[in-house]
């Protein structure tokens, strides 16, 4: 939805879990982000922990997931959406705010630690022409393909972060104080935007800077709802992960390069498809081409399966009629789930 030489690598575990198993790791995750005695004043082993977050939310009926991020001093809890699409993490904020949309919690009260315009996490945000007119401050304007957009300055303030070795920690890192937001078809009601990219200006990327965090960014959604979000390597066995190689051709975005598009494990002619991973958006697009392929694909199977009326009979079903044979269609979560494409992790 949203929009080297370091090695990147993005982990996508969409997970589909029995009642028994889905407890089973949710109870894991949990101990693992609760810790044991968290002290500031441990060692932390800086290539060996990650930083935990739990998910909320849901593919249906909520539509988005969010993560909450303590940002301040003291600090205060915020609602942010995941999005691996874009990399400027920003929060509403009383700059004062211009136009700011509704939100779980009060705006973000910004601090006075203002990234100047010519620092190396501005320029990251502009095109290599761009001309300071304020050299003191970092102004900014995201827009997301969606539609909507978020203006403001960039700052610095504390992130309060749980590792899963115990220690707290609270980096200054830079974010964006938006005070003229417009929201787009796709709007939710939080508090900003987590900027989970792959340029300089993502919080993966920044951690990753200080030394923090080893540059790897995965989620784990529950197929009952919800999940964990986290930096770092320290978390997963690497012998029980599939990984797969971001291309460097993308600087800003998670894209393993050409694919093609297959249907019920068969090929469908359709090639070349640059994919990108974007977890701010609800849905999966496809080029004009591809979509038509698949809908036509779709129709055909579904036709095989579905007992249809003639058009404008009797025996034509209504909507509701059509409703009850799809929910009766026993190949159904089959054939929907071939759209995936990615599989899923069990």
């Amino acid at each position: 939805m949203r929009k080297g030489q370091v090695n990147v690598f993005f982990l996508l575990l969409f997970l589909s879990l029995s009642s028994a198993s889905d407890q089973k790791w949710r109870k894991a995750m949990m101990s693992a982000y609760n810790g044991s005695s968290s002290s500031s004043s441990m060692m932390m082993n800086r290539v060996g922990s990650s930083i935990l977050f739990p998910i909320h939310g849901n593919v249906y009926p909520t539509g988005y997931y969010n993560v909450t991020i303590n940002i301040g001093h003291p600090p205060k809890p915020y609602f942010l959406d995941l999005d691996t699409g874009s990399d400027l993490t920003w929060l509403q904020c009383n700059a004062p705010c211009v136009h700011c949309i509704e939100a779980p919690h009060p705006l973000y009260q910004p601090s006075n630690d203002l990234v100047a315009c010519r620092h190396p996490l501005c320029a990251a945000l502009h095109p290599p022409d761009y001309k300071c007119e304020s050299p003191d401050q970092c102004d900014y304007e995201v827009e997301y393909a969606d539609g909507g957009s978020s203006l403001g300055v960039l700052v610095r303030d504390v992130f309060s972060l749980n590792y899963t070795n115990g220690v707290r920690l609270s980096p200054r890192l830079a974010l964006g104080c938006g005070y003229d937001q417009i929201p787009g078809t796709s709007y939710h009601p939080l508090d900003g935007i987590l900027g989970l990219g792959r340029g300089k200006s993502s919080i993966v990327s920044q951690l990753q800077s200080q030394g923090l965090v080893r540059n790897v960014v995965g989620h784990c959604l529950s197929g009952r709802g919800g999940g964990f979000l986290f930096f770092g390597d320290g978390l997963y066995d690497s012998s029980h992960v599939t990984w797969t190689s971001m291309s460097q051709e993308f600087t800003k975005y998670y894209s393993p390069g050409s694919a093609e598009l297959h249907f019920g494990g068969k090929a469908t002619g359709i090639k070349n498809l640059i994919v990108i991973f974007d977890s701010g958006s609800s849905y999966t697009y496809l080029n004009s081409q591809a979509y038509q392929a698949l809908t036509l694909l779709l129709k055909k199977e579904l036709s095989r399966t579905v007992a249809k009326g003639s058009p404008g009979g009797p025996d034509t079903p209504t909507m509701l009629e059509r409703s009850k044979a799809f929910q009766k269609c026993a190949r159904c979560q089959e054939i929907l789930q071939d759209l995936t494409g990615f599989g899923l992790c069990k």
